[in-house]
Protein backbone atom coordinates (compact mmCIF):
# COMPACT_ATOMS: atom_id res chain seq x y z
CA UNK A 1 0.00 0.00 0.00
CA UNK A 2 1.50 3.10 -0.64
CA UNK A 3 -0.60 4.85 2.49
CA UNK A 4 -1.22 2.80 5.87
CA UNK A 5 -4.81 4.13 6.03
CA UNK A 6 -7.90 3.10 4.02
CA UNK A 7 -10.31 5.86 4.16
CA UNK A 8 -13.69 4.67 2.55
CA UNK A 9 -13.84 0.54 1.72
CA UNK A 10 -16.62 -1.66 0.15
CA UNK A 11 -19.28 -1.32 3.25
CA UNK A 12 -19.18 2.60 3.27
CA UNK A 13 -20.08 2.56 -0.49
CA UNK A 14 -22.54 0.03 -0.01
CA UNK A 15 -24.31 2.15 2.60
CA UNK A 16 -24.19 5.30 0.58
CA UNK A 17 -25.31 3.80 -2.50
CA UNK A 18 -28.34 2.89 -0.91
CA UNK A 19 -29.19 6.88 -0.23
CA UNK A 20 -27.75 8.34 -3.10
CA UNK A 21 -27.23 8.29 -7.06
CA UNK A 22 -24.50 10.33 -6.80
CA UNK A 23 -21.10 9.67 -9.00
CA UNK A 24 -19.08 7.59 -6.15
CA UNK A 25 -15.50 7.65 -7.25
CA UNK A 26 -12.64 5.50 -5.81
CA UNK A 27 -9.15 6.25 -5.91
CA UNK A 28 -7.03 3.35 -4.54
CA UNK A 29 -3.95 4.04 -3.43
CA UNK A 30 -3.27 0.05 -3.16
CA UNK A 31 -0.27 -2.21 -4.42
CA UNK A 32 -3.47 -5.27 -5.56
CA UNK A 33 -5.52 -2.87 -7.11
CA UNK A 34 -7.20 -6.25 -8.56
CA UNK A 35 -8.27 -7.67 -5.24
CA UNK A 36 -10.47 -4.32 -4.82
CA UNK A 37 -12.32 -4.28 -8.02
CA UNK A 38 -15.35 -7.24 -7.28
CA UNK A 39 -16.16 -5.59 -3.87
CA UNK A 40 -16.27 -1.87 -4.71
CA UNK A 41 -18.12 -2.93 -8.06
CA UNK A 42 -20.88 -4.80 -6.01
CA UNK A 43 -20.82 -2.07 -3.49
CA UNK A 44 -22.26 0.24 -6.14
CA UNK A 45 -18.59 2.81 -6.90
CA UNK A 46 -19.09 4.55 -10.16
CA UNK A 47 -15.34 5.05 -10.78
CA UNK A 48 -12.16 3.15 -10.10
CA UNK A 49 -8.88 4.62 -9.81
CA UNK A 50 -5.54 2.85 -9.80
CA UNK A 51 -2.21 4.05 -9.51
CA UNK A 52 0.34 3.22 -12.28
CA UNK A 53 2.92 2.85 -10.11
CA UNK A 54 1.00 -0.59 -8.75
CA UNK A 55 -0.10 -2.02 -12.00
CA UNK A 56 2.92 -2.24 -14.41
CA UNK A 57 1.95 -5.86 -14.59
CA UNK A 58 -1.71 -6.22 -15.10
CA UNK A 59 -3.02 -2.57 -15.82
CA UNK A 60 -5.04 -3.95 -18.77
CA UNK A 61 -6.67 -6.64 -16.72
CA UNK A 62 -7.24 -3.89 -14.29
CA UNK A 63 -9.18 -2.04 -16.72
CA UNK A 64 -11.19 -5.11 -18.52
CA UNK A 65 -12.49 -6.43 -14.98
CA UNK A 66 -13.58 -2.54 -13.97
CA UNK A 67 -15.64 -1.93 -16.87
CA UNK A 68 -17.21 -4.89 -16.79
CA UNK A 69 -18.47 -4.51 -13.64
CA UNK A 70 -19.75 -1.19 -14.75
CA UNK A 71 -17.19 1.20 -13.40
CA UNK A 72 -15.39 3.71 -15.65
CA UNK A 73 -11.46 3.15 -15.12
CA UNK A 74 -8.97 5.63 -14.01
CA UNK A 75 -5.77 6.01 -13.70
CA UNK A 76 -3.34 7.74 -10.88
CA UNK A 77 0.00 8.63 -11.20
CA UNK A 78 2.03 10.25 -7.76
CA UNK A 79 4.15 13.29 -8.07
CA UNK A 80 6.98 11.71 -9.08
CA UNK A 81 5.92 9.70 -11.53
CA UNK A 82 6.48 11.14 -15.23
CA UNK A 83 3.50 11.30 -17.29
CA UNK A 84 4.71 9.15 -20.21
CA UNK A 85 3.59 6.25 -17.87
CA UNK A 86 0.12 6.71 -18.50
CA UNK A 87 0.25 6.91 -22.04
CA UNK A 88 -0.24 3.64 -22.55
CA UNK A 89 -3.15 2.95 -21.04
CA UNK A 90 -5.22 6.17 -22.68
CA UNK A 91 -4.19 4.91 -25.99
CA UNK A 92 -4.99 1.02 -25.17
CA UNK A 93 -7.41 -0.26 -27.13
CA UNK A 94 -9.58 -0.51 -23.85
CA UNK A 95 -8.45 2.61 -22.67
CA UNK A 96 -9.02 4.20 -18.97
CA UNK A 97 -11.63 6.60 -18.92
CA UNK A 98 -9.83 8.98 -16.93
CA UNK A 99 -6.07 10.00 -15.80
CA UNK A 100 -5.77 11.42 -12.07
CA UNK A 101 -2.52 14.09 -11.51
CA UNK A 102 -1.82 13.49 -7.85
CA UNK A 103 -0.74 16.87 -6.98
CA UNK A 104 0.40 15.98 -3.30
CA UNK A 105 1.70 12.99 -2.09
CA UNK A 106 -0.61 10.14 -1.39
CA UNK A 107 -1.62 9.75 2.02
CA UNK A 108 -3.01 12.45 4.08
CA UNK A 109 -5.48 15.14 3.38
CA UNK A 110 -4.26 19.20 4.45
CA UNK A 111 -0.87 18.83 1.94
CA UNK A 112 0.02 21.92 0.17
CA UNK A 113 -0.50 21.56 -3.68
CA UNK A 114 1.90 21.30 -5.52
CA UNK A 115 1.75 24.00 -8.89
CA UNK A 116 4.60 22.17 -10.97
CA UNK A 117 2.34 19.22 -11.22
CA UNK A 118 0.08 21.56 -13.42
CA UNK A 119 3.17 21.06 -16.48
CA UNK A 120 1.35 17.36 -16.64
CA UNK A 121 -2.00 18.59 -16.81
CA UNK A 122 -1.24 20.74 -19.47
CA UNK A 123 0.56 17.67 -21.58
CA UNK A 124 -2.40 15.19 -20.89
CA UNK A 125 -5.12 17.97 -22.05
CA UNK A 126 -2.93 19.39 -25.18
CA UNK A 127 -2.16 14.99 -26.59
CA UNK A 128 -5.98 13.90 -25.31
CA UNK A 129 -8.59 17.15 -25.91
CA UNK A 130 -11.22 15.13 -24.91
CA UNK A 131 -10.05 12.71 -21.85
CA UNK A 132 -11.27 13.40 -18.19
CA UNK A 133 -8.15 14.59 -16.05
CA UNK A 134 -8.61 14.45 -12.42
CA UNK A 135 -6.21 16.36 -9.72
CA UNK A 136 -6.19 15.65 -6.14
CA UNK A 137 -4.22 17.11 -3.39
CA UNK A 138 -4.23 20.46 -1.85
CA UNK A 139 -7.27 22.26 -4.13
CA UNK A 140 -8.96 25.19 -2.96
CA UNK A 141 -10.04 28.72 -3.56
CA UNK A 142 -6.21 29.77 -4.17
CA UNK A 143 -5.20 26.37 -6.31
CA UNK A 144 -8.46 25.66 -8.82
CA UNK A 145 -7.76 28.37 -10.91
CA UNK A 146 -4.13 26.74 -11.84
CA UNK A 147 -5.56 23.39 -12.12
CA UNK A 148 -8.69 24.64 -13.89
CA UNK A 149 -6.67 26.76 -16.72
CA UNK A 150 -4.34 24.09 -16.95
CA UNK A 151 -6.83 21.83 -18.00
CA UNK A 152 -8.14 19.64 -14.80
CA UNK A 153 -12.10 18.66 -15.36
CA UNK A 154 -12.55 16.51 -12.35
CA UNK A 155 -11.54 17.95 -8.86
CA UNK A 156 -11.01 16.21 -5.45
CA UNK A 157 -11.17 18.63 -3.02
CA UNK A 158 -10.97 17.44 0.81
CA UNK A 159 -10.12 19.80 3.50
CA UNK A 160 -10.80 23.24 1.83
CA UNK A 161 -14.40 21.74 1.77
CA UNK A 162 -15.06 19.98 4.76
CA UNK A 163 -13.09 22.68 6.56
CA UNK A 164 -14.67 25.18 5.40
CA UNK A 165 -17.52 27.38 8.10
CA UNK A 166 -19.50 27.42 4.40
CA UNK A 167 -18.57 24.04 2.09
CA UNK A 168 -21.61 25.10 -0.03
CA UNK A 169 -19.72 28.54 -0.98
CA UNK A 170 -16.11 26.55 -1.73
CA UNK A 171 -17.60 23.91 -3.85
CA UNK A 172 -19.75 26.68 -6.32
CA UNK A 173 -16.48 28.47 -6.33
CA UNK A 174 -14.60 25.71 -7.54
CA UNK A 175 -17.35 24.25 -9.36
CA UNK A 176 -17.08 27.72 -11.24
CA UNK A 177 -13.40 28.19 -12.47
CA UNK A 178 -14.09 24.11 -13.88
CA UNK A 179 -16.82 25.48 -15.77
CA UNK A 180 -15.49 29.23 -17.14
CA UNK A 181 -11.95 27.10 -17.96
CA UNK A 182 -13.73 24.34 -19.70
CA UNK A 183 -15.94 27.65 -21.82
CA UNK A 184 -12.24 29.34 -22.87
CA UNK A 185 -10.98 26.15 -24.45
Amino acid sequence: HFVPNLTIGAPVIEGLRKHTKAYLDCHLMVTNPLDYVEPLGKAGASGFTFHVEASKDNWQEIIEKVKAKGMRAGVALKPGTPIEEVYPLVEAKNPVDMVLVMTVEPGFGGQKFMPEMMDKVRALRKKYPALDIEVDGGLGPSTIDAAATAGANCIVAGSSVFGAPEPDQVISLLRKSVVESQQIC
